[in-house]
C-alpha cells in the first residue's frame, strides 16, 4: 500500500501512478514529473504528483495561449518581497482580490493573491463565493495566514482601542477598493460589532494597496485604516489587532508547473522566506504552500 506520508520514495510514487521505477527514473531525467533530492535520495511531493497527474488528463489538456507572468489580486508584503528575491520574474498588477478574480478568469493573470472572508460562515476565499467556481483546473496554494487590524499614527494619539471608537470619535478613515479583500474584512468586523459602515468619516479617495493606505496615515491624510500588521511595521504605525485571515493564491493548474511559479514556492519553502516572514511581523507561515483547494 502507497505511502500516506506528504512525500513518497521512488517505490512508492511508482506503486502510487502504477508505473515501474525505471520510467519513473526517466520522467526525472526528463524534468517532467515534480520531485525533490534529499542527501542523494528522491522525493516526491504527494499533493504535486495529484496535480502533474490531473494536469495530464485525457480531455483536459490546456489551450496553446500561454498566460502571461503577472500576479494580480491582492497586495501582500511578504509576497511581494518573494516574488523579487525568488527571480521568479513575475510582473506585480495587485489592485484587490476582487480584480484578480476578473483577471485570472479573462487569463490576464497567471496567478491571483485573494483574502475573501465570506460573511455568514467566516470562511476564506470559498471558489463558488469568489465566482471560480466553474473553473475546472481551478488549485488553490495556501500562502499565509496573517493579522489584520487598524493602523494609527505613531503612539496613537487619538487613543483608540476598538473597532467602535470609528464612530464615537469620528477618526478620518483610509478605505480600500469596494472590490478589496480589506474592504470587505471591514464590513464583515462592523457587521459582528453592530456598527452601520455610513456613520464612519472616510477621506474622499479610497487607497489602492496596503502600503498607499499606511502612507495615507503617515502622511496625516487619515488617522486610521484597516491593514496588515506587516505594513504597520514597515511605516513605524501603531498597530491594534482585530482579525486573523487566510491568504491563498489562486491559479490554474497548467500553470502550477511553469517556471515562474516553481521558482517562487520553491523560495517560500527555503529559510530565508521564514526568517523574513518573522521579522515582518503578523504571519504565521506554517502551511505555507499547502495546496487546499484542487478542482
Amino acid at each position: 500500500m502507497t505511502s500516506s506520508y506528504a512525500y513518497l520514495t521512488t517505490a512508492e510514487v511508482a506503486d502510487y501512478l502504477r508505473l515501474k521505477e525505471r520510467k519513473v527514473y526517466d520522467l526525472v531525467k526528463q524534468g517532467q514529473i515534480p520531485c525533490t533530492k534529499v542527501t542523494g535520495k528522491l522525493l516526491f511531493p504527494r499533493q504535486s504528483i495529484d496535480l502533474w497527474l490531473m494536469n495530464h488528463l485525457e480531455g483536459d489538456q490546456p489551450p496553446d495561449k500561454r498566460l502571461p507572468c503577472v500576479l494580480a489580486g491582492s497586495q501582500d508584503p511578504l509576497l511581494e518581497w518573494a516574488v523579487r528575491e525568488s527571480g521568479s520574474n513575475l510582473a506585480l498588477l495587485c489592485h484587490g482580490s476582487g480584480d484578480g478574480v476578473r483577471r485570472l478568469l479573462t487569463d490576464e493573470a497567471m496567478l491571483a493573491g485573494l483574502h475573501m472572508i465570506d460573511f455568514e460562515r467566516g470562511s476564506y476565499n470559498q471558489p463558488q463565493d469568489l465566482g471560480l467556481g466553474g473553473v475546472r483546473d481551478l488549485v488553490l496554494i495556501h500562502w499565509a495566514k496573517r493579522r489584520q487590524g487598524l493602523l494609527l499614527a505613531q503612539g496613537n494619539p487619538l487613543g483608540i482601542t476598538a473597532l467602535g471608537d470609528l464612530v464615537r470619535e469620528r477618526p478620518r478613515i483610509v478605505c480600500r477598493q469596494p472590490e478589496a479583500g480589506a474592504e470587505r474584512l471591514l464590513h464583515y468586523l462592523l457587521r459582528r460589532e453592530v456598527i452601520d459602515y455610513r456613520q464612519l468619516n472616510p477621506i474622499s479617495h479610497p487607497a489602492l494597496g496596503e502600503d498607499d493606505l499606511a502612507l495615507a496615515i503617515s502622511q496625516d491624510e487619515a488617522d486610521v485604516g484597516l491593514g496588515v500588521e506587516a505594513a504597520a511595521r514597515r511605516h513605524g504605525l501603531h498597530f491594534l489587532p482585530l482579525h486573523t485571515e487566510r491568504f491563498d493564491l489562486a491559479l490554474r493548474r497548467r500553470s502550477y508547473f511553469e517556471p515562474p511559479i516553481q521558482r517562487l514556492l520553491a523560495f517560500a519553502q527555503g529559510k530565508r522566506c521564514q526568517a523574513r516572514a518573522h521579522a515582518m511581523g503578523g504571519y504565521d507561515v506554517s502551511e505555507m504552500g499547502a495546496i487546499v483547494y484542487n478542482a
